[in-house]
C-alpha cells in the first residue's frame, strides 16, 4: 500500500551536500528551472526534459549503502489532457485512471465548542488508482507549524534554501535522487516551486512545494519502488503541475 505524503520533521535529516539556493541563482543554475505560468499548466509547447549531470544529485541519505540511481534524464510528460482539478489556491493535473479518494467535508468540523479548534483537514485532495498503489496527494499547512518565526512566510525560499528545507520535507533515512528549483513566472514576478524525488521504505516520491500567504502547498505522487520504472514519468508530472492560484 502507498505510503501518504508526510511532512517530517525527524532529528535525523538527511545530509545532503552544499548546494545554491534560489536566492542566488544565476539563469545558468543547473538546479534552476525556469517556466512562464501558461507553460507550467498546459505543457502545450513541447515534452520537456530535464538532464541530470551527475553533480546535480545529492548524495544517498540512506544508514545502508545502495546503488545509485541510474543516469537517466529527469522527464515530465504532456498532461494538457489529464483532468485538472482546482482545489483551495491551487490547481493540479490529475493522471488517467487515478480515482478521487480525498476523505469527505465533515460539516461538523467547522463547528468549535467551548473554544476548542476544529481539526483541519489532512488531504486538500488525494487521488488513486483503484488497487491503492500509486497515490497523488495535495496537502496544506501553516508555514508556522514547519517553521517557527514570527514574520507570515510568501515564499517557499522563507523556510530556507532548497538544501535546508529538505530537513522540513524529506524523511529521515531517505535517499534523495534530484533536488530542484523551479521559477514560475507570474505577474508580479517569479514564484519558487522546491522539487525533491527520493524513496524509503520501497517507496518512491516525487514531491513539489510553494507557499503563498503563510501557507505551504506540498503535492506528492508516490509508488513503489517497483513500479517507478514504469510510472514515475506520469507521477513525477503530476507531482510537477502542482500550479498556485
Amino acid at each position: 500500500m502507498a505510503i501518504p505524503i508526510c511532512l517530517s520533521l525527524s532529528p535525523h535529516p538527511p545530509n545532503i551536500p552544499s548546494i545554491s539556493s534560489s536566492s542566488s541563482s544565476k539563469d545558468n543554475d543547473p538546479h534552476l528551472i525556469r517556466f512562464s505560468k501558461r507553460e507550467f499548466i498546459s505543457k502545450t509547447a513541447k515534452f520537456l526534459i530535464f538532464s541530470l549531470a551527475p553533480a546535480s544529485t545529492f548524495s544517498q541519505c540512506s544508514a545502508e549503502p545502495s546503488p545509485p540511481p541510474k543516469a537517466a534524464p529527469l522527464g515530465i510528460a504532456n498532461t494538457k489532457s489529464w483532468f485538472q482539478f482546482y482545489g483551495a489556491g491551487f490547481a493540479i493535473r490529475v493522471p488517467p485512471q487515478f480515482e478521487d479518494i480525498t476523505e469527505p467535508e465533515d460539516f461538523n468540523a467547522g463547528m468549535s465548542l467551548y473554544g476548542d479548534k476544529a481539526k483541519p483537514k489532512k488531504f486538500a485532495a488525494r487521488f488513486a488508482l483503484p488497487d491503492g498503489s500509486e497515490v497523488v496527494s495535495v496537502v496544506i499547512r501553516p508555514t508556522n507549524q514547519l517553521k517557527i518565526t514570527f514574520l507570515e512566510a510568501q515564499d517557499i525560499t522563507d523556510l530556507g534554501s532548497l538544501k535546508e528545507a529538505a530537513k522540513i520535507f524529506v524523511p529521515g533515512g531517505a535517499t534523495i535522487y534530484s533536488a530542484r528549483n523551479i521559477k514560475i513566472k507570474e505577474e508580479e514576478g517569479f514564484k519558487t516551486y522546491y522539487f525533491y524525488e527520493f524513496s524509503r521504505d520501497q517507496q518512491h516520491v516525487a514531491l513539489v512545494a510553494a507557499v503563498d500567504s503563510g501557507k505551504v502547498f506540498i503535492a506528492g505522487a508516490t509508488a513503489p519502488q517497483s513500479k517507478w520504472e514504469d510510472d514515475g514519468v506520469r507521477l513525477r508530472s503530476a507531482a510537477i503541475s502542482l500550479t498556485l492560484l
